[in-house]
């Protein structure tokens, strides 16, 4: 009998191209011509998403080239298409440095794995590198204190892998709680957000893990004077991937310059700081460490089906021993201050058709923030307690009805339940309060791009019922970005938001004076639903590499207490109601060159207070109100050399001084007018370097420095006064971090 071989006609790209879209959820773009008699074998089912565009680069003479999470653009394999070209418009445009990327829907993107460098940071830090956004600022340096066109930290909606986090810092606000080993991008909106998104009036930081399963195992290891950290991503099976990282201070056991800097820093008004000469009471023993852990687990239960597990959990912990001497006889007791949060999600996402999706999360996350506070002298114990219990599920249902036009639909629940505790030993004292929001919401948004792609609107809207106060709120979006001429665009971008959740500031001593804020609920009386409405207007030049921006923008917001903006005034202890309204302009100017990106940005705002029962209902500045913000920035790469070099400044929060002629009044200090006048103007150089090489096959390491704050300069961050026993007055300055030098090293293989 004779064999022979039979020779299996190989299937068009058109119809792996269709295969593909399903798996991935993903479109693909192009002109019919460009893949006209185009075949290649069938890629493997288990190929990645990332690893199946390098197949079809490779058994292709096409281009693709990757747009977005969404979208990949197909052409003809030549380096540059025509200007004014189809597809160009969707592409992305780098934006400062690389990893860093602007859509046309007014988001912006970090990609860690892609990042470059900027001043003053070695590693993506996420909310570090926020700060290198016009618009985005922290009054005090701290990660944990995020002011996004003058709003409070707590007006922004911060999300890991779809889920709300209480907890934002390590070392109290100093460091990004977040390990950016596992985050596949951070999407950035300050106005124009998603229907999809709740909470946070002032901006969105979405942290997005992989969705899709990677080809090859990975894993990485790295050490600074501050921690150590690693991470893995393990194939388990073919459609099984568990992915981990985990960081954890090293300040326990080793004394580093850097962590002599963040101490002085965090502490400098707290009760570890160094006592005075006459006094009976002193600290030891100070023990302070951090860690977070984080895991993925990614299970492709078909082509079609996707379910995904998530947890995170971020700790800080703080101890010493306070100490007190009387008739030679001497009593020490231990303080200490525990902060985590723990978060956990389940996503299960179903791809019936190119036309139909579906994806349900469930979500939780745990937030506590634990004190003891003893007083050796007065044989007192002070406990106080903040705890945040959220948990919910949201539901979308997505069509495509092209790759030009998409219709989501949503529905969103959700639980949060606050639990704050006091209580003092001597005298006998405990309060405590418990309170509880539900929330129903519905969100509904069309994404459309024009055919010649020259248009894009993202256009929707929000509803969300509060069913402890039987109120309902209608919040549109959107985000129009259209292109005028040749290299300008013009971007309108709109939104309503509101909010049940924020923080609060009793005394400054909470929490040891470390950690002054604790989260509360609205209450719809004396703690109202905060509500935001902001606009901005853009115009965008883009050619040859050279990117100018500028942004008008005015942002209302009602409903914040005085008990929310960190008075330390005349209004310290009042509880009003009011709101703010800020006003400005975001400029950015940014060249590229082959081996140089250089940017200029610049902000001007006004932000102002209105409380009809403060200040005889006059407006007056607010507490985050820095009028001008200026920072300048270049950075170099040449081979695998990096270096990074940048200035801010700023012309300085406002503050209240005393009355010059009475500066005593009924036993009080008599201030000024609120927020009368300005700190002195701020001033940082940062520096920053890496250095890539190979050590083995498949290994490459890292090293790296920075220099934090280079001229050493002595920053006032805050300014505040007292009143002493004597009738005198004091006032107290809080200073930035001086020269802070950071190394690292880091192997992947």
């Amino acid at each position: 009998m004779n064999s022979q071989t039979i020779k299996t006609e190989k299937p068009p790209l058109t119809e792996i191209l269709k295969a593909l879209e399903t798996r991935f959820d993903i479109r693909f773009t192009y002109a019919d011509k460009t893949i006209e008699g185009v075949k290649i074998d069938e890629p493997s089912t288990l190929l990645s998403y990332n690893n199946a565009i390098t197949y079809l680069r490779t058994n292709t003479n096409l281009n693709f080239k990757i747009i977005n999470s969404r979208f990949v653009a197909i052409a003809p394999s030549r380096e540059v298409m025509r200007p004014i070209e189809a597809l160009q418009e969707v592409q992305l445009s780098t934006y400062l440095t690389t990893g860093i990327t602007k859509t046309k829907t007014g988001e912006v993107v970090l990609n860690p794995e892609e990042f470059g460098i900027l001043p003053g940071l070695i590693e993506p830090d996420v909310l570090q590198t926020v700060q290198a956004l016009p618009g985005v600022l922290s009054v005090d340096e701290s990660v944990s204190n995020l002011n996004v066109r003058g709003g409070t930290h707590d007006q922004n909606l911060i999300l890991w892998d779809g889920i709300k986090m209480y907890q934002s810092g390590h070392f109290f606000g100093l460091i990004s709680a977040f390990d950016p080993s596992l985050v596949s991008n951070v999407v950035i909106s300050k106005n124009g957000t998603s229907a999809l998104y709740g909470d946070g009036v002032s901006s969105t930081i979405d942290m997005r893990l992989d969705t899709d399963l990677n080809e090859e195992n990975s894993a990485g290891l790295g050490l600074n004077l501050i921690q150590a950290d690693g991470f893995a991503k393990v194939k388990l099976q073919g459609n099984m991937e568990l992915q981990l990282s985990a960081r954890r201070s090293i300040t326990d056991v080793v004394n580093t310059p850097t962590y002599k800097q963040y101490f002085d820093r965090i502490f400098q008004e707290s009760d570890i700081y160094s006592p005075t000469e006459n006094s009976q009471n002193s600290t030891s023993n100070e023990k302070f460490y951090f860690y977070d852990i984080s895991t993925k687990l990614l299970h492709d239960l078909s082509t079609k089906d996707k379910l995904r597990f998530s947890f995170t959990t971020i700790f800080n912990a703080l101890d010493y021993l306070e100490s007190s001497t009387d008739n030679n006889v001497t009593t020490v007791l231990n303080s200490n201050i525990i902060q985590r949060n723990l978060a956990a999600g389940l996503n299960y996402n179903r791809q019936w058709s190119t036309f139909l999706s579906t994806e349900v999360q469930l979500n939780i996350s745990d937030y506590k923030l634990n004190a003891t506070n003893f007083n050796a002298e007065n044989d007192q114990r002070l406990q106080q307690n903040n705890q945040v219990l959220d948990h919910g599920i949201t539901f979308q249902i997505k069509l495509d009805f092209n790759d030009r036009l998409r219709w989501t639909n949503g529905y969103q629940y959700s639980q949060v339940g606050i639990t704050n505790l006091e209580a003092i030993n001597n005298p006998e004292f405990r309060s405590e309060n418990k309170s509880e929001v539900n929330t129903h919401s519905t969100f509904s948004e069309f994404t459309f791009s024009s055919y010649n792609n020259r248009t894009h609107l993202k256009i929707g809207t929000r509803s969300n019922y509060y069913k402890p106060f039987n109120m309902l709120l209608l919040e549109p979006r959107l985000s129009l970005n259209h292109k005028v001429l040749k290299y300008f665009k013009v971007e309108f971008l709109g939104e309503f938001k509101s909010q049940v959740t924020s923080q609060i500031i009793d005394r400054q001593n909470d929490f040891l004076g470390i950690e002054k804020r604790r989260w509360i609920l609205a209450n719809n009386t004396t703690l109202p639903i905060i509500e935001s409405k902001q606009a901005s207007i853009g115009l965008h030049y883009n050619k040859n590499k050279l990117l100018i921006s500028i942004e008008a923008f005015i942002k209302h917001v009602d409903g914040i207490t005085t008990r929310s903006q960190g008075f330390q005034n005349q209004y310290q202890n009042i509880n009003a109601i009011g709101s703010y309204e800020t006003k400005g302009v975001d400029f950015l100017i940014n060249k590229q060159f082959n081996a140089f990106s250089t940017w200029l940005s610049y902000s001007f705002s006004n932000n102002d207070y209105s409380f009809l029962t403060l200040n005889n209902a006059e407006d007056f500045a607010n507490n985050t109100d820095v009028s001008h913000v200026l920072s300048f920035a270049g950075t170099y790469t040449h081979n695998n050399l990096k270096l990074a070099l940048g200035f801010n400044w700023n012309s300085g929060r406002p503050t209240t001084t005393p009355n010059a002629e009475q500066p005593i009044f009924d036993n009080n200090i008599n201030y000024n007018t609120a927020n009368n006048t300005n700190l002195n103007d701020y001033f940082r150089t940062d520096i920053s370097g890496t250095y890539n090489f190979n050590v083995a096959k498949n290994t490459k390491a890292e090293i790296g420095f920075s220099i934090w704050n280079l001229l050493n300069r002595k920053n006032t961050l805050n300014s505040y006064y007292i009143l002493n026993e004597d009738d005198s007055i004091s006032r107290i300055n809080n200073k930035s971090l001086g020269f802070t030098p950071n190394l690292s090293f880091r192997v992947v293989f």
